[in-house]
């Protein structure tokens, strides 16, 4: 592992010692409690995270992008496991919008006997491992890799923030007949925006009218969030915005790791990703015959 300086571990999961903290995500285990009306948006990283909140922040305001325009992603749908994320929303009541990066294990004990709703964004790991690799590249926070032959190794051995993808989203997934989770993809939401909000709408008792839902698909594209991004250097937590032109919004696209892998290194992912999801549905996934 190059950067193991980088991480903390609690209960033998990678973490940022830059912004996470240990005795806050074990309070938060043991303490938070989940209100029946709040809505996580649960990802592993890079898996379209920020478009998912972007989404639900548009359903929850009908196709009004003011709200989106207005407060950063960070105060309209927190991360649990970031401390100062926390501090500045536990006074808010109608506070009741989340975002997690973190395991099924590792999740507040109460979310699992309460009414409150999971969003689970799935992603092609091949496409996260190359999404992962400019992101961290591009952020001091994150672990810099020299090649991405070294990063690859460590995606798929588990070393990096918040561990390994296969053990987050097996550890996710028996949830998934749950009423109170519903588990997408970032390729359907390529495929048909439309279906997905409905679909999402639908999960949440959202009632929103066609000229509303049509507003969250025209606010929600990936050129108008990107615009959106980019003039609003204040609601963006980076410095450098030509970094943040390549990370934050760098593609948008799926299936770019076919640009990035050796043949060899896509027969060993392949390999790794047979073994790993062994038992589980092989059409579950659109990447699963990829």
């Amino acid at each position: 592992m190059e950067n193991s300086n980088k991480f903390l571990f609690f209960k033998g999961v990678p973490l940022l010692s830059h912004i996470h903290d240990v005795e806050h995500i074990q309070r938060m285990q043991d303490e938070f409690e989940f209100q029946d009306e709040d809505v996580i948006v649960m990802t592993y990283p890079k898996s379209g995270t920020h478009w998912m909140i972007h989404i639900l922040s548009l359903i929850y305001s009908k196709g009004d992008p003011t709200w989106v325009k207005s407060v950063p992603y960070w105060e309209r749908c927190p991360w649990i496991e970031i401390k100062t994320n926390m501090e500045n929303v536990k006074n808010k009541a109608n506070s009741h919008l989340f975002t997690s990066h973190l395991p099924a294990h590792l999740f507040p004990k109460s979310y699992f006997t309460s009414k409150a709703k999971i969003l689970y964004v799935a992603r092609n790991p091949k496409d996260i491992l190359v999404s992962a690799l400019h992101f961290r590249n591009h952020f001091p926070i994150f672990p810099s890799y020299s090649t991405f032959e070294h990063f690859f190794e460590d995606f798929l051995q588990g070393n990096v923030p918040f561990g390994s993808w296969f053990d987050h989203i097996k550890g996710w997934l028996p949830m998934r007949h749950s009423e109170n989770f519903l588990l997408l993809t970032y390729e359907e939401l390529h495929q048909n925006l439309k279906v997905t909000v409905e679909k999402v709408c639908q999960f949440l008792g959202k009632e929103l009218s066609e000229e509303e839902i049509n507003s969250v698909m025209e606010n929600a594209s990936f050129q108008v969030m990107k615009n959106h991004i980019l003039e609003n250097k204040e609601l963006v937590p980076a410095e450098d915005m030509k970094s943040l032109k390549i990370v934050l919004m760098r593609k948008g696209i799926c299936g770019d790791w076919k640009n990035h892998f050796t043949v060899t290194q896509m027969e060993t992912f392949n390999k790794q990703y047979q073994e790993k999801m062994k038992g589980m549905d092989q059409n579950l996934f659109p990447w699963d015959q990829c």
